[in-house]
């Protein structure tokens, strides 16, 4: 799948959120707590992010295939505005990055289409 946006700034991280998910906490003004696909920080302990671009477009075809893209976004996540620690971790042969807590409203810099979205 080509790269169809920008890359992000640096410091940042990238998680792929379904759109009902992202919009509720959102519209509640409360942090984010969504960690993957239908399974919260609580169930997880972390939110699965992405380092860039390639590594989140890996994550699309490999957990999200079935999933309408329209449903998804791509947030961009400032690392400096987290208050949870981001640790990078070993997962499928490269390392992820995982936050250690929710995701404040403030850190979300940019909210994109997933890639491959029309």
């Amino acid at each position: 799948m080509p790269l169809s946006q920008p890359p992000p700034p640096r410091g940042t991280l990238l998680h792929i959120a379904e759109r009902r998910h992202w919009e509720s906490a959102r519209d509640a003004g409360v942090s984010y707590a969504m960690s993957t696909l239908g399974r919260t920080l609580d169930e997880e302990g972390f939110v699965h992010c992405s380092s860039d671009l390639a590594q989140a477009e890996g994550v699309l075809e490999r957990f999200y295939a079935g999933v309408d893209r329209a449903g998804l976004l791509l947030l961009v996540i400032d690392v400096s505005r987290l208050d949870a620690p981001v640790r990078h971790e070993p997962a499928d042969g490269s390392l992820f990055p995982h936050v250690y807590g929710p995701i404040p409203l403030s850190a979300v810099i940019d909210v994109r289409p997933v890639p491959g979205s029309r």
